[in-house]
Protein backbone atom coordinates (compact mmCIF):
# COMPACT_ATOMS: atom_id res chain seq x y z
CA UNK A 1 0.00 0.00 0.00
CA UNK A 2 1.43 3.29 -0.94
CA UNK A 3 1.08 6.13 1.61
CA UNK A 4 1.87 9.80 0.88
CA UNK A 5 4.43 11.68 2.41
CA UNK A 6 3.71 14.71 3.91
CA UNK A 7 6.02 17.10 4.39
CA UNK A 8 5.82 20.76 6.77
CA UNK A 9 5.71 23.95 5.04
CA UNK A 10 8.81 25.37 5.74
CA UNK A 11 10.50 21.38 4.54
CA UNK A 12 8.29 21.80 1.33
CA UNK A 13 9.43 25.85 1.00
CA UNK A 14 13.03 24.04 1.29
CA UNK A 15 12.89 21.26 -1.13
CA UNK A 16 11.44 23.80 -4.04
CA UNK A 17 13.96 26.78 -3.29
CA UNK A 18 16.92 23.99 -3.20
CA UNK A 19 15.19 22.45 -6.52
CA UNK A 20 15.08 26.16 -7.95
CA UNK A 21 18.78 26.44 -7.09
CA UNK A 22 19.61 23.45 -8.72
CA UNK A 23 17.91 24.36 -12.09
CA UNK A 24 19.38 27.59 -12.24
CA UNK A 25 22.87 25.99 -11.41
CA UNK A 26 22.48 23.22 -13.86
CA UNK A 27 21.24 26.28 -16.78
CA UNK A 28 24.26 28.53 -15.87
CA UNK A 29 26.84 25.62 -15.97
CA UNK A 30 25.21 23.91 -19.40
CA UNK A 31 23.95 26.75 -20.63
CA UNK A 32 26.15 26.14 -24.64
CA UNK A 33 24.20 22.85 -24.65
CA UNK A 34 21.07 23.54 -23.15
CA UNK A 35 19.88 26.93 -24.86
CA UNK A 36 20.39 25.66 -28.53
CA UNK A 37 17.70 22.77 -27.28
CA UNK A 38 15.30 25.19 -25.38
CA UNK A 39 15.51 27.98 -28.58
CA UNK A 40 15.33 24.70 -30.99
CA UNK A 41 12.11 23.81 -28.74
CA UNK A 42 10.22 27.18 -29.38
CA UNK A 43 10.72 26.95 -33.14
CA UNK A 44 9.79 23.88 -33.09
CA UNK A 45 6.35 24.59 -31.37
CA UNK A 46 6.34 27.60 -33.47
CA UNK A 47 6.46 25.60 -37.17
CA UNK A 48 4.93 22.55 -35.75
CA UNK A 49 1.45 23.88 -37.23
CA UNK A 50 3.02 23.78 -40.42
CA UNK A 51 4.57 20.60 -40.53
CA UNK A 52 0.90 19.54 -39.44
CA UNK A 53 -0.53 21.29 -42.88
CA UNK A 54 1.52 20.02 -44.60
CA UNK A 55 1.07 16.16 -43.59
CA UNK A 56 -2.84 16.40 -42.98
CA UNK A 57 -4.27 18.53 -45.72
CA UNK A 58 -1.34 17.73 -48.54
CA UNK A 59 -0.64 14.22 -47.44
CA UNK A 60 3.68 14.68 -46.96
CA UNK A 61 4.85 11.77 -45.41
CA UNK A 62 6.12 13.28 -42.18
CA UNK A 63 9.72 13.12 -42.57
CA UNK A 64 9.24 15.12 -45.78
CA UNK A 65 6.97 17.30 -44.30
CA UNK A 66 9.14 18.80 -41.44
CA UNK A 67 12.25 18.90 -43.68
CA UNK A 68 10.45 21.16 -45.95
CA UNK A 69 9.29 23.12 -43.15
CA UNK A 70 13.07 23.06 -41.73
CA UNK A 71 14.52 24.38 -44.99
CA UNK A 72 11.77 27.39 -45.21
CA UNK A 73 12.95 28.56 -41.56
CA UNK A 74 17.16 27.92 -42.64
CA UNK A 75 15.72 30.24 -45.84
CA UNK A 76 13.94 32.88 -44.15
CA UNK A 77 17.02 33.89 -41.97
CA UNK A 78 19.54 33.54 -44.86
CA UNK A 79 17.19 36.18 -46.85
CA UNK A 80 17.26 38.73 -43.83
CA UNK A 81 21.26 37.79 -43.26
CA UNK A 82 21.90 38.67 -46.91
CA UNK A 83 19.53 41.99 -46.84
CA UNK A 84 21.30 42.88 -43.86
CA UNK A 85 24.49 42.54 -45.20
CA UNK A 86 24.01 44.33 -47.97
CA UNK A 87 22.62 47.27 -46.12
CA UNK A 88 25.39 47.25 -44.17
CA UNK A 89 28.53 47.44 -46.51
CA UNK A 90 26.94 50.51 -48.25
CA UNK A 91 26.70 52.02 -44.15
CA UNK A 92 30.69 51.11 -44.17
CA UNK A 93 31.42 52.82 -47.21
CA UNK A 94 29.97 56.19 -45.14
CA UNK A 95 32.58 55.60 -41.97
CA UNK A 96 35.05 58.61 -42.33
CA UNK A 97 31.84 60.33 -42.51
CA UNK A 98 30.38 59.27 -39.45
CA UNK A 99 33.98 59.39 -37.92
CA UNK A 100 34.67 63.27 -38.94
CA UNK A 101 30.68 64.24 -37.87
CA UNK A 102 31.68 62.49 -34.50
CA UNK A 103 34.73 64.98 -34.20
CA UNK A 104 32.12 67.92 -34.80
CA UNK A 105 30.54 66.82 -31.59
CA UNK A 106 33.22 65.87 -29.58
CA UNK A 107 35.16 69.13 -30.40
CA UNK A 108 31.41 71.20 -29.55
CA UNK A 109 31.25 69.51 -25.96
CA UNK A 110 34.98 69.84 -25.15
CA UNK A 111 33.88 73.63 -25.50
CA UNK A 112 31.01 73.23 -23.88
CA UNK A 113 32.81 71.14 -20.84
CA UNK A 114 35.30 74.47 -20.85
CA UNK A 115 33.25 77.25 -21.19
CA UNK A 116 30.67 75.35 -18.44
CA UNK A 117 32.95 73.72 -15.88
CA UNK A 118 36.62 75.60 -16.68
CA UNK A 119 38.27 72.49 -17.43
CA UNK A 120 41.14 73.17 -20.64
CA UNK A 121 41.31 71.06 -23.66
CA UNK A 122 44.41 69.87 -22.32
CA UNK A 123 42.90 68.57 -19.54
CA UNK A 124 40.03 67.02 -21.13
CA UNK A 125 42.89 65.09 -23.76
CA UNK A 126 44.36 63.90 -20.50
CA UNK A 127 41.86 62.41 -19.13
CA UNK A 128 40.60 60.33 -22.36
CA UNK A 129 43.95 59.14 -23.34
CA UNK A 130 44.33 57.95 -19.47
CA UNK A 131 41.00 56.17 -19.86
CA UNK A 132 41.65 54.94 -23.56
CA UNK A 133 45.18 53.08 -21.94
CA UNK A 134 42.86 51.43 -19.24
CA UNK A 135 40.51 50.57 -22.13
CA UNK A 136 42.87 49.14 -24.11
CA UNK A 137 43.57 46.37 -21.73
CA UNK A 138 40.10 45.48 -21.59
CA UNK A 139 39.72 46.00 -25.40
CA UNK A 140 41.75 42.95 -25.25
CA UNK A 141 39.92 40.92 -22.86
CA UNK A 142 36.80 41.99 -24.44
CA UNK A 143 37.88 40.82 -27.91
CA UNK A 144 39.06 37.64 -26.40
CA UNK A 145 35.74 37.18 -25.20
CA UNK A 146 33.53 38.27 -28.40
CA UNK A 147 35.64 35.61 -30.12
CA UNK A 148 34.47 33.14 -28.34
CA UNK A 149 30.43 34.10 -28.35
CA UNK A 150 31.09 34.11 -32.17
CA UNK A 151 32.58 31.29 -32.11
CA UNK A 152 29.85 29.69 -29.93
CA UNK A 153 26.98 31.43 -32.35
CA UNK A 154 28.11 29.53 -35.34
CA UNK A 155 27.82 26.55 -33.48
CA UNK A 156 24.32 27.49 -32.54
CA UNK A 157 23.56 28.26 -35.68
CA UNK A 158 24.49 24.72 -36.87
CA UNK A 159 23.02 23.12 -34.38
CA UNK A 160 19.35 24.77 -33.93
CA UNK A 161 18.30 23.91 -37.45
CA UNK A 162 19.09 19.95 -36.92
CA UNK A 163 17.58 19.93 -33.31
CA UNK A 164 14.62 21.73 -34.48
CA UNK A 165 14.06 19.07 -37.31
CA UNK A 166 14.84 16.37 -34.86
CA UNK A 167 12.30 17.35 -32.09
CA UNK A 168 9.92 17.92 -35.16
CA UNK A 169 10.61 14.40 -36.37
CA UNK A 170 10.48 12.43 -32.65
CA UNK A 171 7.71 14.13 -31.11
CA UNK A 172 5.74 11.49 -31.08
CA UNK A 173 8.13 9.50 -29.15
CA UNK A 174 8.67 12.67 -26.46
CA UNK A 175 5.36 12.71 -26.06
CA UNK A 176 5.11 9.01 -24.95
CA UNK A 177 8.06 9.04 -22.94
CA UNK A 178 6.28 11.41 -21.06
CA UNK A 179 2.68 9.66 -20.49
CA UNK A 180 5.32 6.61 -19.26
CA UNK A 181 6.76 9.35 -16.56
CA UNK A 182 3.09 10.13 -15.39
CA UNK A 183 0.90 7.88 -13.78
CA UNK A 184 -2.34 7.05 -15.84
CA UNK A 185 -4.61 8.62 -13.39
CA UNK A 186 -3.00 12.02 -14.06
CA UNK A 187 -2.71 11.83 -18.34
CA UNK A 188 -5.09 14.77 -18.35
CA UNK A 189 -3.41 16.95 -16.39
CA UNK A 190 -0.40 15.88 -18.58
CA UNK A 191 -2.42 16.30 -21.63
CA UNK A 192 -3.48 19.68 -20.27
CA UNK A 193 -0.16 20.60 -19.32
CA UNK A 194 1.32 20.03 -22.77
CA UNK A 195 -2.10 21.78 -24.36
CA UNK A 196 -1.66 25.04 -22.58
CA UNK A 197 1.92 24.99 -22.79
CA UNK A 198 2.39 24.59 -26.72
CA UNK A 199 -0.90 27.94 -26.56
CA UNK A 200 1.20 29.88 -24.68
CA UNK A 201 3.97 29.40 -26.13
CA UNK A 202 3.08 29.86 -30.16
CA UNK A 203 1.34 32.42 -29.28
CA UNK A 204 3.86 34.28 -27.23
CA UNK A 205 6.63 33.62 -30.49
CA UNK A 206 3.86 34.77 -32.86
CA UNK A 207 3.24 37.95 -30.94
CA UNK A 208 6.98 38.85 -31.01
CA UNK A 209 7.19 38.19 -34.42
CA UNK A 210 4.10 40.86 -35.54
CA UNK A 211 5.50 43.00 -32.58
CA UNK A 212 8.81 43.30 -34.44
CA UNK A 213 7.09 43.77 -38.23
CA UNK A 214 5.54 47.07 -37.03
CA UNK A 215 7.93 48.04 -34.63
CA UNK A 216 10.33 47.81 -37.91
CA UNK A 217 7.60 49.23 -40.09
CA UNK A 218 7.33 52.33 -37.57
CA UNK A 219 10.86 53.45 -37.05
CA UNK A 220 11.29 52.95 -40.42
CA UNK A 221 8.25 55.29 -41.05
CA UNK A 222 9.69 57.67 -38.69
CA UNK A 223 13.28 58.00 -39.80
CA UNK A 224 12.09 58.67 -43.41
CA UNK A 225 10.25 61.69 -42.73
CA UNK A 226 12.98 62.99 -40.50
CA UNK A 227 15.50 62.14 -43.43
CA UNK A 228 17.99 59.13 -42.01
CA UNK A 229 19.68 58.04 -44.66
CA UNK A 230 19.92 54.06 -43.77
CA UNK A 231 15.86 54.32 -42.22
CA UNK A 232 15.49 50.95 -43.66
CA UNK A 233 18.53 49.32 -42.06
CA UNK A 234 17.73 50.99 -38.73
CA UNK A 235 14.36 50.42 -39.22
CA UNK A 236 14.84 46.48 -39.32
CA UNK A 237 17.73 46.90 -36.63
CA UNK A 238 15.57 48.26 -34.36
CA UNK A 239 12.82 45.72 -34.63
CA UNK A 240 15.31 42.89 -34.38
CA UNK A 241 17.02 44.64 -31.34
CA UNK A 242 13.58 44.98 -29.86
CA UNK A 243 12.81 41.52 -28.96
CA UNK A 244 15.47 41.58 -26.32
CA UNK A 245 13.61 42.68 -23.61
CA UNK A 246 13.73 46.72 -21.85
CA UNK A 247 17.68 46.67 -23.42
CA UNK A 248 17.47 45.73 -26.94
CA UNK A 249 15.89 49.24 -27.42
CA UNK A 250 18.74 51.19 -25.75
CA UNK A 251 21.06 49.47 -28.53
CA UNK A 252 18.99 50.29 -31.49
CA UNK A 253 18.44 53.65 -30.29
CA UNK A 254 22.49 54.48 -29.53
CA UNK A 255 23.25 52.85 -33.59
CA UNK A 256 20.40 55.43 -34.89
CA UNK A 257 22.53 58.11 -33.71
CA UNK A 258 25.39 56.70 -35.05
CA UNK A 259 23.68 56.08 -38.14
CA UNK A 260 22.60 59.81 -38.59
CA UNK A 261 26.19 61.10 -38.57
CA UNK A 262 26.34 59.59 -42.05
CA UNK A 263 24.26 62.64 -43.51
CA UNK A 264 24.61 65.31 -41.52
CA UNK A 265 26.55 66.39 -38.30
CA UNK A 266 23.08 68.57 -37.40
CA UNK A 267 22.08 68.07 -33.76
CA UNK A 268 18.26 68.40 -34.75
CA UNK A 269 17.93 65.16 -37.23
CA UNK A 270 19.50 63.28 -33.67
CA UNK A 271 16.98 64.83 -31.20
CA UNK A 272 14.39 63.54 -34.30
CA UNK A 273 15.90 59.75 -33.88
CA UNK A 274 15.36 60.23 -30.01
CA UNK A 275 11.56 61.53 -30.67
CA UNK A 276 10.72 58.89 -33.42
CA UNK A 277 12.22 56.25 -30.72
CA UNK A 278 10.25 57.10 -27.68
CA UNK A 279 7.35 57.52 -29.76
CA UNK A 280 7.38 53.85 -30.82
CA UNK A 281 8.50 52.46 -27.96
CA UNK A 282 5.48 54.42 -26.08
CA UNK A 283 3.25 53.12 -28.96
CA UNK A 284 4.70 49.51 -28.78
CA UNK A 285 4.65 49.43 -25.05
CA UNK A 286 1.20 50.37 -24.38
CA UNK A 287 -0.96 48.96 -27.25
CA UNK A 288 1.29 46.95 -29.42
CA UNK A 289 2.30 44.46 -26.35
CA UNK A 290 -0.76 44.47 -24.45
CA UNK A 291 -3.08 43.97 -27.78
CA UNK A 292 -0.46 41.48 -29.40
CA UNK A 293 2.80 40.45 -27.42
CA UNK A 294 -0.06 39.00 -24.35
CA UNK A 295 0.23 35.65 -24.01
CA UNK A 296 -2.16 33.32 -22.93
CA UNK A 297 -0.36 32.89 -19.61
CA UNK A 298 0.26 36.42 -17.69
CA UNK A 299 3.39 36.96 -15.87
CA UNK A 300 3.41 40.00 -14.05
CA UNK A 301 5.78 42.64 -14.38
CA UNK A 302 7.71 42.42 -11.20
CA UNK A 303 8.86 38.27 -11.61
CA UNK A 304 9.37 39.67 -15.82
CA UNK A 305 12.32 41.93 -14.82
CA UNK A 306 13.97 39.60 -11.66
CA UNK A 307 13.84 36.74 -14.32
CA UNK A 308 15.42 38.75 -17.47
CA UNK A 309 18.05 39.79 -14.96
CA UNK A 310 18.76 36.15 -13.95
CA UNK A 311 18.68 34.55 -17.08
CA UNK A 312 21.01 37.85 -18.66
CA UNK A 313 23.30 37.04 -15.84
CA UNK A 314 23.31 33.32 -16.72
CA UNK A 315 23.39 33.11 -20.16
CA UNK A 316 23.24 36.73 -21.70
CA UNK A 317 21.47 37.80 -24.54
CA UNK A 318 20.13 34.75 -24.84
CA UNK A 319 18.88 34.21 -21.46
CA UNK A 320 17.24 37.16 -21.36
CA UNK A 321 15.08 36.21 -24.77
CA UNK A 322 14.36 33.18 -23.10
CA UNK A 323 13.54 34.26 -19.54
CA UNK A 324 9.97 35.19 -20.51
CA UNK A 325 9.26 31.92 -22.36
CA UNK A 326 10.52 29.83 -19.77
CA UNK A 327 8.47 31.94 -17.04
CA UNK A 328 5.23 31.28 -18.54
CA UNK A 329 5.79 27.13 -19.04
CA UNK A 330 6.66 27.08 -15.59
CA UNK A 331 3.38 29.26 -14.55
CA UNK A 332 1.39 26.58 -16.67
CA UNK A 333 2.99 23.67 -14.55
CA UNK A 334 2.60 25.34 -11.20
CA UNK A 335 -1.14 26.23 -11.92
CA UNK A 336 -2.22 22.82 -12.48
CA UNK A 337 0.15 20.90 -9.83
CA UNK A 338 -1.16 21.71 -6.07
CA UNK A 339 1.51 22.61 -3.95
CA UNK A 340 3.14 24.24 -6.55
CA UNK A 341 -0.31 26.57 -7.46
CA UNK A 342 0.95 29.43 -4.86
CA UNK A 343 4.09 30.15 -6.64
CA UNK A 344 1.65 29.59 -9.94
CA UNK A 345 -0.15 32.42 -8.50
CA UNK A 346 3.08 34.90 -7.15
CA UNK A 347 3.90 34.75 -11.09
CA UNK A 348 -0.04 36.05 -12.21
CA UNK A 349 -0.51 39.29 -13.00
CA UNK A 350 -4.06 39.54 -11.61
CA UNK A 351 -4.73 43.27 -11.85
CA UNK A 352 -7.68 44.78 -13.87
CA UNK A 353 -6.22 45.97 -16.98
CA UNK A 354 -8.76 48.76 -17.75
CA UNK A 355 -11.19 50.98 -16.32
CA UNK A 356 -14.37 52.20 -18.27
CA UNK A 357 -14.67 56.23 -18.33
CA UNK A 358 -17.57 57.74 -19.89
CA UNK A 359 -17.92 54.33 -22.02
CA UNK A 360 -13.89 54.04 -22.72
CA UNK A 361 -11.50 51.49 -21.90
CA UNK A 362 -8.56 53.26 -20.57
CA UNK A 363 -5.39 51.52 -19.11
CA UNK A 364 -5.43 51.10 -15.14
CA UNK A 365 -2.41 50.81 -13.20
CA UNK A 366 -2.69 52.06 -10.06
CA UNK A 367 -5.67 49.97 -8.76
CA UNK A 368 -5.20 47.31 -6.26
CA UNK A 369 -8.06 45.11 -6.79
CA UNK A 370 -7.70 41.66 -8.74
CA UNK A 371 -9.27 41.53 -11.57
CA UNK A 372 -12.10 38.62 -12.00
CA UNK A 373 -9.68 36.02 -13.86
CA UNK A 374 -11.06 35.55 -17.99
CA UNK A 375 -11.99 32.05 -18.87
CA UNK A 376 -11.23 31.02 -22.55
CA UNK A 377 -12.81 28.59 -23.93
CA UNK A 378 -11.30 26.92 -26.92
CA UNK A 379 -11.61 23.60 -28.32
CA UNK A 380 -7.81 22.13 -28.88
CA UNK A 381 -7.43 18.52 -29.68
CA UNK A 382 -5.69 16.77 -27.31
CA UNK A 383 -3.06 13.62 -28.57
CA UNK A 384 -4.33 10.26 -27.63
CA UNK A 385 -1.09 8.38 -25.73
CA UNK A 386 -0.80 5.04 -26.81
CA UNK A 387 1.85 2.46 -27.55
CA UNK A 388 1.89 3.27 -30.98
CA UNK A 389 0.78 6.42 -31.39
CA UNK A 390 -0.26 9.88 -30.27
CA UNK A 391 -2.78 11.17 -32.90
CA UNK A 392 -5.76 13.54 -32.23
CA UNK A 393 -8.93 11.78 -31.22
CA UNK A 394 -11.55 13.84 -32.47
CA UNK A 395 -14.11 13.24 -29.66
CA UNK A 396 -11.79 14.71 -26.88
CA UNK A 397 -12.13 18.62 -26.92
CA UNK A 398 -10.20 20.73 -24.10
CA UNK A 399 -12.43 23.78 -22.81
Amino acid sequence: MNEELKFPFYAKLTFITLGLIALIFIFYIGQNIIVPIIMSFLFAILLYPIAQFLKLKLRFPNVLAVMIVVILFILFFIGLFVFLSYQISDFAEDFDKIEKNINIHLSNIQGFIRDTFHVSSREQKQYIDTAAEDSLEKGKEILGTTLMSFTDTLVNLTLIPIYTFLILLYRTHFLMFLSKLVDKEHHHKLKDILTNIRIAINSYIVGLIIEMILVATMTTIGLMLIGVKYAILLGVMTGILNLIPYIGILFAGVLSIVATLTGTPDLSIIIGVIAVTVVVQLIDNNILVPLIVSSKVEINAFISIIAIIIGGAIAGVSGMFLALPILAVLKVIFDRIDTLEPWGYLMGDHLPKTYTWRNIKLPLFDSEEESKPNVIITEVQLPMFTETTTEIDPSKTKE
